[in-house]
């Protein structure tokens, strides 16, 4: 099995922080650790090979309907904001093609969250099945759900009108994860890839779990954070591009700092065993692509 990272959609330039880290993050990207220059925010995906269930993404980024007509697919105001640089050749079925892939080799695609960021790329391979966790799933496919209005808004017209097979994964509340509690496990697929539950961003958000080539579990905590400095600096330092984003589209902030909190002590107490990143951070992508890309 490999795994690939993609970037599916540089959006703004934004400009790393200073501040103190109160000890170096072992299970951040080392450009992360480095510091760096201006870069371009990313949608950070992956491509997983397998030898029984294909190619597999996570996350889809924005797709190639959202490249022909961003305003419409994305909505004008959030373009005015991301500013996405509309590059097909970015866009995750471009890179599953170049990879040597057809679209239809795509059967299984994990989804971090339903926001469009995320989803840009679903319509691109309408045959696939879509994995989320069973709260998120709820909160879009039933009205009584708690936040099913905001969740559903957040869920674009465009991303959804060619029926995307969204589906469930399996939760059991006893199966932890590090201690995260409430894993879930997508259906169909054979090999170990986990749902953890990242509650605050959205109503079901969930980071994605799975063992690198070397055996290293890599977390894709998709928007648990946005910015490096929340997990590795003392105190947590935010963006003050991204952190307007974290805000206006959070469900429950409090459960977005606790979920934040968390994924400090993970880092803290797990990081000679995991990998931690986030969908836009871009130092975290230049690092752990160049270490893909050595490989």
């Amino acid at each position: 099995m490999r795994i690939h990272h993609l970037n599916c959609g540089s959006l703004r330039t934004i400009a790393p922080l200073g501040g103190t880290s109160a000890a170096p993050a072992a299970s951040a990207a080392p450009a992360a650790r480095a510091g760096g220059s201006e870069l371009a925010a990313v949608c950070h995906c992956l491509l997983i090979e397998t030898d029984t269930d294909g190619p597999v993404l996570v996350d889809t980024g924005l797709g190639t309907a959202d490249l022909r007509e961003p305003d419409r697919a994305l909505g004008a105001d959030w373009v005015a904001h991301a500013q996405p640089v509309l590059d097909p050749a970015q866009s995750a079925l471009s890179q599953v093609v170049r990879l040597g892939y057809a679209p239809q080799d795509v059967r299984h695609i994990v989804l971090t969250h339903l926001h469009r960021d995320h989803t840009g790329g679903l319509a691109d391979f309408p045959h696939a099945r879509v994995h989320v966790h069973p709260e998120e799933y709820r909160a879009v496919t039933d009205p009584a759900a708690a936040h099913h209005r905001h969740s559903l808004d957040g869920f674009m017209p465009a991303h959804r009108a060619h029926g995307p097979l969204l589906t469930p994964a399996s939760a059991d509340r006893r199966e932890t994860w590090f201690g995260f509690p409430g894993v879930a496990r997508p259906q169909g697929l054979s090999f170990e890839l986990l749902l953890v539950p990242l509650p605050g961003h959205s109503a079901g958000h969930a980071g994605v779990a799975v063992r690198d080539d070397d055996g290293r579990w890599l977390l894709h905590a998709g928007d648990a954070y946005m910015y490096h400095g929340e997990l590795e600096n003392t105190p947590p330092l935010d963006h003050p591009v991204l952190d307007p984003v974290q805000r206006g589209a959070q469900t429950d902030a409090t459960a977005r700092t606790a979920t934040r909190d968390r994924l400090r002590d993970l880092v803290r107490d797990h990081g000679d065993e995991v990998t931690v990143f986030s969908a836009h951070d871009p130092w975290e992508y230049a690092g752990l692509a160049a270490v893909n890309g050595r490989r």
